[in-house]
């Protein structure tokens, strides 16, 4: 054959092997060897043409037997052949698409598998798949400092295979850890007090690695340093309470109880633009892609072109609310809205038309995240709805705060509601989207830190971070767990208090 990676098997002219001695009939044996010579005469075509019709002509029993005997013939071990023609890289590529029991498997085939996966790194490839596609993988690779091993090429200075092959058990450990410090409560605290002038209370923030910004009842922003938890900046401009915020890379944006919405420069803290629309307080907002949604105590929506930080003009006010419009969310397709009039609004995000309205909370709605489908959404009838958007239907109601639910995010797997009762609950989101799942199985659990309304929370893989009406920022960090024989609930906590000078 002239395709060098066709392995052809070895046929002889002998018996079928394995098949069993057998007292030959008449004259078999000489009229068989004349069958071979005569059929060993024909091309390829013909000797293909020639076996079809022979088993035409066959039964049931005898085709089984032919069955079996073909079988292992036809069977090819590809990863060991690859190699042996100089393909080493296809036969790494088909073995990296295995998962970790099943490359623990493959190791154990051959020698030569074992060589393939080895050389091929395939541990290491494994572990760098799941840092690109999993949150928790990538979190836990920047915490724990091994990603540095990571995405290098050959190259440059990396271990050798058998150091990730030993890297991914203590990987899954490490996951299991935390996913059982998330069940059983089990966490580090840190606290910041605020230590306001006069009004006391958090009512907003966000945060990353570097730094926590949050928005104050004293009308002032202050900016954190994440790891040392002292205060970096206090932002002042606004002559009202600072309900709510969002930052990126360049800007910070505020809305506030004095109507305006503030743009100021992430970096140096200077005031870039004020939008003065509203008639009253300006209650929740969100930005993304230039895009900019605000909501108002004043009951509309306002929608903003952000070309710039100083070019945001109006594009649409949407009305429709009958209460105050308390949160927005939105994507490249709907814009959700939420209010005191007990109901959830969706509007065309390029059209600005309204879509449908989301009715069942029996009081309004004070907070809302929309993400793919799914909108979860807390209210003053203390309860938290599950809504697909596409077809306005409920998909579960989750019972258990004893106040207003004030504030709620989710991920892939949880859902975690602040309320007035200053309780913080974590729910499995999974679960509530499983009909058949029992009411009682869905908190997970309870965390009871904050002596005053929840406020605000934002959370990852490994933390929680809310502020309340006690004027605090509260950590808890579910990765860096003290194991000195704590118990669940309420943990060893360290408290950074700031004093304005």
């Amino acid at each position: 054959h002239s395709d060098p990676t066709f392995i052809c098997p070895q046929v002889t002219n002998g018996p079928l092997t394995g098949s069993r001695k057998r007292p030959s009939e008449g004259n078999y044996e000489k009229e068989k060897d004349v069958c071979i010579q005569l059929f060993d005469l024909w091309s390829e075509a013909d000797q293909v043409e020639f076996v079809e019709h022979l088993i035409s002509r066959m039964c049931h029993y005898q085709h089984g037997h032919i069955n079996s005997y073909l079988k292992p013939m036809l069977q090819r071990d590809f990863i060991t052949a690859l190699p042996a023609q100089g393909l080493d890289h296809i036969a790494e590529n088909i073995l990296s698409f295995l998962d970790a029991r099943s490359l623990c498997s493959a190791e154990l085939v051959c020698k030569e598998w074992q060589r393939v996966i080895s050389e091929g790194m395939l541990w290491k490839k494994l572990i760098e798949r799941m840092v690109r596609t999993d949150p928790l993988w990538k979190g836990l690779s920047e915490r724990h400092q091994w990603e540095k091993y990571l995405f290098k090429n050959r190259t440059t200075e990396v271990p050798p295979n058998s150091y990730y092959r030993s890297l991914y058990p203590k990987i899954i450990q490490d996951i299991e850890t935390i996913e059982a410090n998330w069940r059983c409560g089990r966490h580090n605290l840190q606290r910041i007090q605020c230590r306001s002038e006069n009004s006391k209370g958090v009512y907003c923030l966000q945060y990353d690695d570097e730094k926590i910004i949050s928005g104050l009842r004293d009308n002032s922003i202050k900016i954190w340093d994440k790891q040392t938890l002292e205060c970096l900046k206090i932002l002042t401009g606004h002559t009202g309470s600072v309900l709510c915020l969002q930052y990126d890379e360049r800007v910070i944006v505020t809305g506030s109880s004095d109507s305006t919405v503030r743009v100021w420069d992430v970096n140096s803290g200077e005031v870039l633009n004020t939008l003065i629309h509203h008639n009253e307080a300006v209650l929740h907002l969100r930005f993304c892609n230039g895009l900019m949604v605000t909501c108002s105590k004043d009951r509309s929506i306002a929608v903003w072109d952000m070309a710039s930080p100083t070019d945001i003009s109006l594009r649409r006010v949407l009305v429709g609310h009958r209460a105050a419009v308390n949160v927005v969310d939105f994507d490249d397709k709907y814009i959700v809205s939420a209010s005191g009039d007990r109901t959830i609004k969706v509007w065309s995000t390029s059209t600005c038309e309204f879509v449908r309205t989301l009715n069942g909370h029996k009081r309004g709605i004070a907070c809302l995240q929309y993400r793919d489908r799914l909108v979860v959404s807390g209210s003053s009838d203390n309860t938290i709805r599950l809504w697909d958007i596409e077809c306005g239907a409920c998909l579960r109601v989750l019972e258990g705060h004893e106040e207003l639910v004030r504030c709620i995010r989710f991920d892939n797997k949880r859902i975690v509601s602040g309320a007035y009762d200053g309780k913080i609950k974590v729910w499995d989101l999974q679960a509530a989207l499983d009909p058949r799942a029992p009411a009682s199985t869905l908190c997970l659990r309870t965390l009871v830190e904050h002596s005053g309304r929840v406020f605000r929370l934002q959370f990852d893989e490994f933390q929680i971070i809310s502020s309340s009406h006690d004027d605090t920022i509260l950590i808890w960090d579910f990765l860096n767990v003290s194991t000195n024989g704590q118990t669940e609930g309420r943990s060893p906590s360290r408290t950074y208090t700031y004093i304005s000078r």
